[in-house]
């Protein structure tokens, strides 16, 4: 068996250049997905970095902190929390409103998907500007849970995310770009 390195993820990852428009570098992780060892190795990668960390949940960001949040709650055994765009959950939720550069957006979970002071690890993709990430920390909070971390696959650090996400707990990014 290959032995996988962080470097091997980071080499897996496609830049597409000018998506969704010119100027962009789009980091895809479909390249890495598909491959069984590196998907294998950044999900255990990702659960090692919180494996003294006390996890009821983990929390994953629609669409593809689902990707990588139920692997990682199977891994971890623990309960797994969609976090979803509104209108998508089907009984009584709440929800938490973010700013994006051109207007807003908001995010959802079911009003009962937290028991209180249950510890709580949001996982996302991709860390860029900080908003998803930081309204989901704001919910698991409003619903009486604690946020133990967050967990990214990548943080573009230009963009400066991370900074939004000061009372969020322990905060890991496997690869930075």
């Amino acid at each position: 068996m290959t032995t996988i390195s962080v470097e091997d993820v980071r080499n897996s990852i496609r830049a597409v250049k000018d998506f969704p428009k010119e100027g962009i570098i789009f980091r895809d992780i479909t390249t890495a997905l598909k491959d069984a060892q590196i998907l294998k190795y950044t999900v255990d990668y990702l659960c090692e970095q919180y494996k003294d960390t006390k996890i009821d949940y983990i929390a994953g960001i629609e669409s593809r902190g689902f990707i990588y949040g139920m692997p990682m709650a199977y891994k971890m055994n623990c309960g797994f929390i969609p976090v979803r765009k509104p209108n998508k959950l089907p009984a009584e939720t709440i929800k938490e409103t973010y700013d994006l550069e051109y207007g807003s957006n908001a995010i959802e979970i079911h009003a009962d998907a937290i028991p209180q002071g249950a510890n709580v690890l949001v996982v996302d993709d991709l860390l860029a500007t900080g908003g998803t990430a930081a309204a989901a920390c704001k919910l698991i909070k409003r619903a009486g849970g604690n946020v133990a971390g967050v967990a990214f696959l990548i943080e573009l650090t230009d963009l400066k995310g991370i900074d939004k996400l000061n009372d969020c707990g322990k905060i890991v990014s496997m690869l930075k770009y």
